[in-house]
């Protein structure tokens, strides 16, 4: 289809699927330039300040639990209310990134953490504390899984890998600067000081109104057929300019289009893209609910279990998180060559048998426990990152952000779950159970991927998911 059958076919409705596909062709012969650098960064940004706020509470958590006499359940619930808000923003943000627009939902959510940052400064009380969390947990949730959409979206299938997970480290990224921040300013301030810190992003949501356009493939899936051309044009124009180059001729796309599916729950859940969507939500509920039993907990089990000093005890779990984006690095680079499935499959078969061996042998000590973390850290996190590039090219774009928001939404319950269980254990003092735990998790994680997962590596969106 020309550009100029493609303006033709934006006037009648019933050729939007051919017109969504011709899209996705002209997305295929854009080169990797400056403009979708500049894109990534200001998304990556905003998706760096929210992980950045979203393991705050357990660097906090150390004198909160002094300040506020917090005995284990409170502190637990107090960790975990976060992720419960995270869990209804994955649900909700899906379903409206559908409907209303990527940019407009991740702007929104930016703001609204933001603002959340500046009411948890002024609670007195753990009851404020947990309902301010708890909203806040809803725009992190939110906001996370549909960038990662909106990445994927605009990058073509060559070494898309590569690019969406270079934007996706940013993640990581800021769970590490949280950490750092936190270890520096939490002794010599206090915890307020830190989320008044992390207040500051809300500039962020007007620059992404501002300099994103939204997703042309979106645009064309929805009827606004004009403005995704439009839209895409001014990509193509842009992309031009950096370049100093015409772009060449988009590659012709079938002339016969595989007919639409209705959308919504009912195709996510039903034919061919239901076990997909199985399989995806069980990597993601097994990634995180290894992930945040380690890191959630860690800095208080150095602080009561082995009696290091606070500043100690937040220096080892930054290691960790160090560590953490290490692994994100090396699967970000190599995750085109070795492909999805496969980095899936061995990182938590890693991480399996780094946990394992640290609840068999070497939890007795604080220094085994940072080693053996730390590794497996390097392997949960470099798997979990992968799962934000593997699961919007899994859906088409009619239901794309809902997919990557149930995924997301099985990471929230990972991520409240993982908490809970392991302060369970550890409450009766069995610290190497903890562990053994969780390399069972693990081990699930990555039969799951061996038995149900599919590559979709070097692939279009449009011929991975019609």
């Amino acid at each position: 289809m020309t550009i100029d059958a493609q303006r033709a076919a934006a006037e009648r409705p019933g050729d939007a699927p051919a017109l969504a596909a011709a899209i996705g062709a002209r997305f295929e012969r854009l080169p990797l330039c400056r403009w979708q650098v500049m894109v990534r960064l200001i998304v990556g940004t905003a998706t760096f300040f929210e992980a950045f706020d979203q393991l705050l509470i357990a660097y906090a958590l150390p004198q909160l639990r002094s300040e506020w006499n917090l005995d284990t359940g409170h502190t637990t619930a107090l960790m975990t209310v976060g992720s419960v808000g995270m869990l209804g923003g994955a649900l909700v943000s899906g379903r409206l990134a559908d409907r209303v627009g990527r940019v407009k939902v991740i702007a929104g959510c930016i703001a609204l953490a933001s603002l959340c940052n500046l009411a948890l400064t002024l609670c007195t009380s753990p009851e404020p504390f947990m309902a301010v969390r708890f909203v806040q947990g809803m725009a992190i949730g939110g906001e996370v899984p549909i960038a990662a959409t909106f990445i994927a979206e605009i990058t073509r299938a060559h070494q898309r890998g590569r690019f969406v997970l270079l934007f996706e480290l940013v993640f990581p990224a800021g769970l590490t600067a949280g950490a750092l921040v936190a270890y520096w300013l939490v002794p010599l301030l206090g915890w307020r000081w830190m989320f008044g810190l992390a207040a500051l992003p809300v500039v962020l949501s007007l620059l992404v109104l501002r300099l994103v356009p939204e997703s042309p493939r979106w645009l064309a899936d929805h009827g606004r057929h004009e403005q995704a051309l439009a839209t895409m044009a001014a990509i193509e124009t842009k992309v031009e300019n950096v370049t100093g180059a015409p772009l060449p001729p988009p590659k012709p796309t079938p002339s016969v289009v595989p007919p639409r599916g209705k959308g919504g729950l009912r195709e996510l859940f039903g034919g061919r893209y239901r076990k997909r969507m199985i399989v995806v939500g069980l990597l993601w509920f097994t990634g995180y609910f290894a992930n945040y039993g380690i890191t959630s907990w860690l800095p208080t089990i150095y602080k009561s279990h082995f009696h290091l000093g606070l500043s100690t005890a937040l220096l080892y779990s930054t290691v960790t998180s160090c560590a953490g984006l290490l692994g994100c690095l090396i699967v970000a680079l190599t995750v085109d060559r070795v492909g999805r499935r496969n980095t899936v499959i061995w990182c938590f078969a890693a991480a399996a048998l780094c946990l394992l061996v640290l609840g068999l042998s070497a939890s007795g000590t604080a220094v085994g426990v940072l080693i053996w973390t730390s590794l497996a850290a390097v392997f949960l996190f470099g798997c979990n990152i992968c799962l934000y590039l593997y699961t919007p090219e899994l859906f088409p774009t009619r239901i794309r952000a809902l997919g990557a928001s149930m995924g997301g939404a099985m990471n929230r319950l990972g991520i409240v779950l993982g908490p809970i269980v392991v302060g369970a254990i550890y409450a009766g003092g069995a610290i190497g159970t903890v562990f053994v735990t969780l390399a069972a998790v693990a081990v699930a994680g990555s039969l799951t991927a061996a038995g149900g997962a599919e590559e979709t590596s070097g692939r279009s969106l449009e011929d991975v998911a019609p």
